[in-house]
């Protein structure tokens, strides 16, 4: 038993390690390499592991599970963070590629080029960074030159819309979210029988705003707005 916890935990942290070593673009990108890198690794690293009866897999279980949670809080730590998880890293600073980090992480300037353009970013020089996260995300922050305007550019006060809480999905009355307006099933029944909807079964989905309680009604076929 004592053998066989001791091969999980090797063998988790090596799997872990190898994660680390193959670039944080591994866990985003998932190019064909990547995948194939990732099945290897764990089916080989599942293989020598064999559970001989319930009591072995039951014990397996619960040793991933602390592992887990043990690299889960060691990770709160700032150098061990820096070990398991890793660290940003900026690809782009104010329109000019860093060469020294697409090489660092092995982020690839095709696949980069390509992210940007997905994010509606074709010209760099509108970008002022990119950064690629410990996770392999890419976070694009582009210049204040060609972002969007917005009424709070233009200093202009808007009125908040309220949210939309559902109170009919699919013919049934959402009880709970009734509650939430402090209304009833009969305050429902009422606002939409005033409205011409006297089935709700008829209803593919109806709601309300949580500003004034405007109600909102969709059938499926149709859209009405109050």
């Amino acid at each position: 038993m004592f053998t066989f916890i001791g091969k999980l935990i090797l063998l988790f942290g090596l799997v872990i390690l190898a994660m680390r070593c193959m670039g944080k673009t591994v866990l985003a990108q998932l190019t064909p390499p990547d995948l194939a890198a990732i099945v290897f690794l764990v089916t080989l690293s599942i293989s020598p592991i064999k559970a001989n009866g319930f009591g072995q897999t039951i014990a397996g279980i619960i040793t991933i599970v602390i592992m887990y949670l043990l690299f889960s809080k060691l990770s709160l730590f700032r150098w061990l963070n820096r070990m398991f998880i890793g660290q940003p890293s900026i690809l782009i600073k104010h329109g000019k590629i860093s060469k020294k980090d697409l090489r660092k992480t092995r982020f690839s300037l095709v696949e980069l080029l390509s992210t940007i353009r997905a994010a509606g970013y074709p010209n760099i020089r509108d970008i002022d960074y990119v950064i690629l996260e410990p996770n392999g995300e890419l976070s694009i922050l582009p210049n204040q030159s060609v972002v969007n305007l917005t009424p709070r550019h233009l200093n202009i006060e808007t009125d908040y819309q309220g949210l939309p809480i559902a109170m009919v999905v699919e013919g049934k009355i959402q009880h709970k979210n009734l509650k939430l307006i402090q209304k009833d099933e009969k305050w429902l029944q009422d606002e939409l029988t005033n409205k011409g909807f006297r089935q709700i079964n008829n209803i593919f989905y109806a709601a309300v705003t949580d500003r004034d309680h405007s109600l909102i009604v969709d059938t499926g076929i149709d859209y009405q707005k109050a």
